[in-house]
């Protein structure tokens, strides 16, 4: 006797109980680091996460995880 396999794919579209589309954000995190203690590159490190941070949350389906930062 042959066994039967369903595959049940996984739902991507979530809906709230209005009936709306609910869509899951991704987690998003950056990666900043600098290779020196010169005050050029401290600035560097700054602009980095300000720039990731940016752009992480300005886009709707992402969410803000954190910095992860080597100094």
């Amino acid at each position: 006797m042959a066994r039967s396999i369903t595959v049940i794919p996984a739902n991507e579209n979530l809906t709230t109980k209005e009936g709306q589309k609910k869509v899951k954000k991704k987690r998003m995190a950056a990666y900043c680091r600098v290779s020196t203690d010169q005050e050029e590159q401290l600035s560097s490190y700054e602009n980095q996460v300000r720039y990731y941070k940016n752009y992480i949350e300005s886009h709707p389906d992402y969410e803000f995880a954190g910095i992860y930062a080597e100094m």
